[in-house]
């Protein structure tokens, strides 16, 4: 279970910073499902990706392990998101 507890601190941080990007930047919003889909994989790939360099997803149950994995899954929730709601703005024109 302590393996399985900062992937699903990413996935559901995900989730939340895909939905707070969405709420910023109405613009680029899919809605709350796919704003949480999006921020879901961006969470995950987010925390997997700063967790290689060793900045995020520590990895284990301490405090920082949490922030870190907290910090990685909203970031990256929120940056697909972001880019996910652009590339959907520029084909609809």
């Amino acid at each position: 279970m302590e393996s399985l507890l900062p992937m699903i601190v990413n996935l559901v941080s995900g989730a939340v910073g895909g939905n707070a990007a969405g709420g910023l930047m109405k613009n680029f919003s899919l809605g709350t499902l796919w704003n949480s889909v999006v921020g879901i994989l961006g969470g995950g790939i987010g925390g997997q990706v700063l967790g290689m360099l060793g900045m995020g997803g520590g990895g284990g149950m301490d405090l920082t392990g949490i922030l870190s994995s907290v910090a990685a899954g909203g970031a990256g929730g929120g940056v697909l998101l972001a880019v996910v709601g652009m590339i959907k703005k520029a084909m609809g024109k």
